[in-house]
């Protein structure tokens, strides 16, 4: 049986994944010049991989699917990692940046668990990521008040147990609403 043990993780291996991140996302960009998503969890605290975990990253890679099969956008390229600092997935999409990215801010803002995901949407053109701001979105909201996402992480509003619990009611929910 493969059990998952749910690790703290330092900052330190935080940064050195974005680092590998980075870097795979920049071969990926280089290899096959076209659209990249980078997904990620929105995990605060230093747990980063557990069951809990996996199954929204799961049901955010099996959400990603339907809609690149709906919108006909073909995948060049796909790649999953699993470590400690939590799972990430690139896939490079054959698709304007653009329309992939108001797809998944409309996707990230209607599944019940979108506020969890982390969807980057990188240019190939430019290799920078596109922003909700640049395509006239609305900010992400915050988890706990409602209110924009950033200003509330920036400013640290919100303690990481209210953070955690919000998110754990979230999971449970949405489990319960498949059940």
């Amino acid at each position: 049986m493969n059990r998952v043990v749910a690790l703290a993780v330092s900052l330190d291996e935080v940064l050195a994944a974005r680092e590998q991140r980075v870097a795979r996302q920049n071969a990926a960009l280089a290899e096959f010049g076209n659209t990249l998503l980078s997904l990620t969890l929105v995990c605060p605290g230093p747990i980063k991989d557990s069951p809990q975990l996996r199954f929204v990253f799961a049901e955010a890679l099996a959400a990603i699917d339907v809609l690149l099969a709906v919108r006909r956008w073909r995948v060049l390229a796909r790649e999953h990692v699993t470590q400690p600092s939590g799972q990430e997935a690139i896939i490079v999409v054959d698709c304007p940046a653009q329309n992939l990215k108001w797809a998944l801010a409309v996707l990230e803002d209607q599944h019940p668990l979108g506020r969890l995901w982390d969807m980057d949407v990188i240019c190939s053109e430019t290799s920078r990521a596109i922003s909700r701001k640049s395509l006239l979105l609305a900010p992400r909201k915050c988890l706990v008040c409602g209110e924009a996402a950033h200003a509330c992480a920036r400013s640290r509003a919100h303690p990481q147990e209210d953070l955690l619990l919000v998110i754990e009611e979230k999971i449970n929910a949405y489990r319960h609403s498949l059940a």
